[in-house]
């Protein structure tokens, strides 16, 4: 007898220890659920595999053989292991159905995203959560990609995308707005104000054409980019930044009301125009339309039913 070029059944070597437990063609084939010959089909096709008798069966009752007795010992140790490795995988296939992989753009990673994750918990059991903050053109990229589940990001109906139906869809989660403001004088009125006199062009602190709160203000407010009366200073596709330099009273930012409320509510920024030159905002949630983990799928459910999202005055 020879090894034959054949692949190993499992099972093979589950009936391999049931029959070396028991000394019983008979007995270990009832215990494992089989018909007699095919069970002894499977010994013979083991040995056959391994190219030794691995059973004496002149011997009653029905024994390992010496090759047998080393083999039992190694198949016991291999059945283990694999079964052990199943539940494992199990386990890491249903902590990865449970993990979540989200990008978001930097201001509604940290003013919006940790106020909305806290929402979709109290309905929603979570695994792990990845994050990827970066531009919305960056995110943007990693959805069309399907390396995120989701993408959160501001939008506006007058603001074009590239995720676009039937491939993708949205769920608005919450409201917003983009509001001018400024580092306030010593008098507590805004140290650049748009509707002022100034006999100069107010300094402006820009968004970057990767940001997409860029893209909704070139839409909204083409009239904040006019030459006469604004003088873009600073440039960024973070709107953490700009707000940042405008508290250092470097010039007017239209940042999301969520982002500088604490800082209006103490009086370190103040509005620097009237209400007409703020602009609405949608915090949008894209996904693709294709399926996804079960857990992911719930927090759609939620986001789509609108049962969590925070909203901003």
């Amino acid at each position: 007898m020879g090894p034959v070029n054949r692949p190993l059944d499992l099972e093979w070597l589950e009936d391999f220890l049931a029959l070396a437990e028991s000394g019983n063609f008979s007995r270990a084939a009832q215990a494992r659920a089989i018909a007699q010959p095919a069970f002894s089909r499977h010994i013979r096709a083991l040995e056959e595999w391994a190219g030794v008798e691995l059973i004496d069966r002149a011997r009653h009752p029905a024994a390992p053989t010496p090759a047998g007795e080393v083999f039992v010992v190694t198949a016991r140790d291999v059945v283990l292991r694999l079964l052990q490795a199943r539940t494992r995988a199990h386990e890491a296939h249903e902590q990865a159905s449970r993990s979540l992989q989200f990008a978001a753009t930097h201001v509604l990673s940290l003013a919006f995203f940790p106020r909305w994750l806290q929402q979709v918990e109290q309905q929603v059991q979570l695994g792990a959560i990845h994050m990827v903050s970066d531009s919305y053109q960056a995110c943007e990229e990693l959805m069309l990609q399907r390396r995120v589940q989701f993408l959160l990001c501001y939008g506006h109906s007058a603001v074009k995308t590239r995720l676009l139906p039937p491939e993708f869809e949205f769920a608005c989660v919450g409201e917003d707005r983009l509001v001018p403001v400024s580092a306030p004088d010593a008098g507590g009125q805004p140290q650049h104000q748009i509707d002022g006199d100034a006999h100069e062009p107010l300094p402006v602190l820009a968004y970057s054409e990767a940001s997409g709160l860029g893209q909704i203000m070139r839409d909204r407010m083409p009239g904040a980019f006019d030459a006469q009366r604004f003088k873009p200073v600073m440039t960024s596709h973070h709107a953490v930044l700009l707000k940042t330099m405008a508290l250092e009273g470097r010039g007017v930012a239209w940042l999301p009301h969520s982002l500088v409320s604490a800082e209006m509510a103490d009086k370190r920024l103040t509005s620097a125009a009237g209400p007409e030159w703020s602009i609405p905002l949608e915090v949008r949630l894209f996904r693709a339309t294709d399926s996804l983990a079960p857990t992911a799928e719930a927090v759609w459910a939620q986001a789509a039913a609108g049962r969590a999202g925070p909203k901003n005055p």
